[in-house]
């Protein structure tokens, strides 16, 4: 299950008939865009949110905020950067300080990033296969990519809701040269092994003579999880794929981080996948203010994610809604997901009314991929906006949303 933090036209559907040859696709894409517009304008405009994204502001406010806070994170009378050098060599230095590798290197994306990493370990281990659960992110928004791009080869050591287990990587019947673990498992729910379970699953790993890379798209909001400094859990990988926008609120960008050899051999496969970009420096200054401004706040958003899940449990337990799930029950990061009964549609609509008519934003968008008939799921953030949220606060609005519904 999926839906993405920020808004696409692309992957929403606004209902046409693909047998009605007379459906203009462009009317439906203009009602879409026009669905999307009101969406983030009841959103900026709710005085109660429990996360603001970054894509919920304008132009303008970005561009603002970036420059007036940029310059307590480095000197802005520096040169711009070109090709990587100035201040995205700095971030690439920070982020490896932060993760323990030797080196890091900056990608506009991580979709970019994690193919260079993974094809660069494929032409040391000589195995183009590599292991990862079949709703890791390349699997299902990537088109494919590792296969139709990188001549990788992907394989599955399990299809349950988690990461696989030890024994599952161990007695996985095909060779493979890399497994990749994604931590958090998004589309399951944002889930983490413990940290044993963990640490077992790369002995296992390694035992079989693969390498371990960790797709960290959201690796800085798992540390309280493992009770584990950021770089003590990036040492169980032989490399480790940050993302900056997911949780740092970041305008765009990815860092690969590992030993030197390989980001010498990344450095010239991201030249050649088109990665070599000549300005980037709005992306790293503002990936910069996110590992000074949000990282350190993470661990707050996650404790209080917690407190949040456990008053929808209550809530819906105590309204008597037919079914529902918190998924996981406690969150193992600040985001998890909902699970109701019900047509997504209505519940869409149920929550952009209470967004618009009452400034509280629960739940921001509900959807049906990969979930059983008659359920949709939404994933909730808590996020620096969501700490002034008491659990009376969220009984409340759980409250008047069911009201809606109904």
């Amino acid at each position: 299950m999926a839906e993405t933090s920020g808004e696409s036209v692309l992957t929403e559907s606004v209902g046409s008939d693909p047998q009605d040859e007379s459906a203009n696709p462009y009317d439906d894409a203009q009602s879409a865009q026009d669905q999307r517009g009101r969406r983030l304008a009841a959103w900026r405009a709710s005085d109660r949110v429990l996360w603001r994204a970054s894509a919920d502001r304008s132009i303008g406010e970005r561009l603002t905020s970036l420059a007036a806070e940029a310059g307590k994170v480095h000197d802005l009378d520096d040169w711009t950067d070109v090709y990587g050098n100035g201040v995205v060599a700095a971030l690439e230095r920070r982020v490896a300080e932060l993760l323990g590798f030797p080196d890091a290197l900056f990608f506009p994306t991580g979709t970019m990033a994690q193919q260079v990493a993974l094809r660069c370990w494929a032409g040391r281990t000589g195995s183009p296969v590599v292991a990862l659960h079949p709703m890791a992110h390349p699997e299902l928004h990537e088109g494919g990519a590792f296969g139709a791009v990188s001549g990788l080869r992907t394989v599955h050591p399990t299809h349950e809701l988690r990461l696989p287990t030890a024994d599952e990587v161990r007695d996985f019947e095909e060779p493979f040269g890399a497994l990749m673990l994604e931590l958090p498992l998004r589309d399951a729910g944002f889930v983490l092994p413990t940290w044993d379970e963990l640490t077992a699953v790369v002995d296992a790993a390694r035992e079989r003579d693969a390498v371990v890379h960790f797709d960290g798209a959201r690796l800085w909001e798992c540390a309280p999880h493992f009770d584990r400094a950021l770089d003590e859990i990036a040492s169980l990988a032989d490399s480790v794929y940050v993302s900056f926008y997911k949780s740092l609120d970041g305008l765009s960008g990815a860092a690969l981080a590992g030993p030197s050899d390989l980001i010498s051999e990344a450095r010239v496969w991201r030249h050649r996948y088109g990665g070599l970009v000549f300005q980037q420096y709005p992306a790293a200054l503002s990936a910069l203010l996110g590992l000074e401004r949000e990282l350190p706040q993470l661990p707050s958003y996650v404790a209080h994610a917690k407190t949040v899940a456990a008053a929808l449990t209550e809530s819906f337990r105590d309204s008597g809604t037919p079914w529902f799930r918190i998924h996981p029950e406690e969150p193992h990061t600040h985001q998890f997901q909902v699970w109701l009964a019900g047509d997504a549609q209505a519940l869409n609509a149920a929550a952009l009314s209470q967004s618009e008519e009452t400034g509280v934003t629960l739940f921001r968008r509900w959807f049906t991929d990969g979930c059983p008939p008659g359920i949709a799921a939404t994933e909730v953030t808590v996020g620096r906006e969501g700490l002034e949220w008491t659990g009376r606060d969220v009984r409340s609005a759980v409250e008047d949303f069911l009201l809606r519904v109904s």
